[in-house]
């Protein structure tokens, strides 16, 4: 139960905070989800969006976490519920992105996958805030 409370509290200390990283998750979650999640289902010249593999995972376990990541969890970071974990799977395909997949690539295109891991990383820090569901959870436990 202690460990429970420990992954769902978040004080980011005033209301203010609060509220600006309500919106900080949001904007966020929506970006992921409008320009990465959203091209698991475009077409582009017929083909549908080709998942780097770089660990060499079974193709449909690698395509399976890559959805959830880019579909599943910014739904999870605006509700705010199991924050915490809920970008875990996230900030590794966003790492992978940027220490394995565009390792030789110029900064302007590590750029996006290196912002990404350190936002992620940021709300796995501080949590959710206060305006999340883990906020509520925790107060009716």
């Amino acid at each position: 139960m202690e460990i429970l409370k420990q992954i769902l509290s978040s004080d980011l200390g005033s209301p203010f905070n609060d509220a600006s990283f309500l919106v900080f998750r949001v904007l966020l979650a929506v970006q992921l989800f409008r320009v990465h999640g959203l091209k698991k289902f475009r077409l582009e010249n017929g083909q549908r969006e080709v998942i780097p593999n770089p660990l060499g995972l079974p193709d449909q376990l690698n395509a399976i976490v890559a959805s959830f990541a880019d579909l599943v969890v910014p739904f999870l970071i605006i509700s705010g519920l199991g924050t915490r974990l809920a970008v875990l799977p996230t900030i590794g395909v966003t790492a992978i992105g940027y220490f394995v997949v565009h390792r030789k690539d110029s900064p302007e295109v590590r750029d996006v996958p290196f912002m990404y891991t350190l936002s992620l990383l940021l709300i796995l820090a501080l949590g959710a805030g206060r305006y999340s569901l883990d906020y509520y959870l925790l107060n009716i436990l």
